[in-house]
C-alpha cells in the first residue's frame, strides 16, 4: 500500500511539472511594404503558410506586421523570407523584381533602395 501512495504522488508531481513547462512561442514586429486590402490578405497569407507562426496580423497604416511564432518550429527569418516570396519587402530580405511585377498594379508599393 505504501508503494502505491509513492508512485501515486510521483505520478501527479510528475505530470504538474510538465504542464508548467514555459511555451516557446515569442512575440516580433516588424515592418512590411503594402498598400491596401489585397496586401494584407497576401501578407498574413504568407506569414500562416510558415510552420509554426501562431498569429499574424499586418496594419495597413504602419505597416508593421505582428507575428507570434513558436521558436522551436521556425524563425522570424523563415517568415520574412516567405513574405518576400510573395512579392513584398521587409528590413532584412527584398522580393525578387519577379515576384514584385507579379503583384497587382494596385499594390506596388513604391520601394526602397
Amino acid at each position: 500500500m505504501k508503494h502505491l501512495i509513492i508512485i501515486l504522488l510521483v505520478s501527479v508531481f510528475g505530470m504538474s511539472a510538465q504542464a508548467q513547462e514555459k511555451s516557446k512561442n515569442a512575440k516580433y514586429s516588424f515592418e512590411v511594404n503594402g498598400n491596401c486590402d489585397q496586401c494584407k490578405k497576401r501578407i498574413e497569407k504568407a506569414a500562416y503558410s510558415v510552420s509554426g507562426v501562431k498569429m499574424a496580423v499586418w496594419d495597413l497604416e504602419t505597416h508593421q506586421l505582428n507575428v507570434i511564432l513558436n521558436e522551436e518550429k521556425t524563425s522570424v527569418a523563415e517568415v520574412k523570407k516567405a513574405i518576400a516570396k510573395v512579392g513584398h519587402d521587409t528590413d532584412e530580405f527584398k522580393a525578387t523584381d519577379e515576384d514584385y511585377t507579379n503583384l497587382h498594379h494596385c499594390c506596388q508599393y513604391e520601394r526602397k533602395p
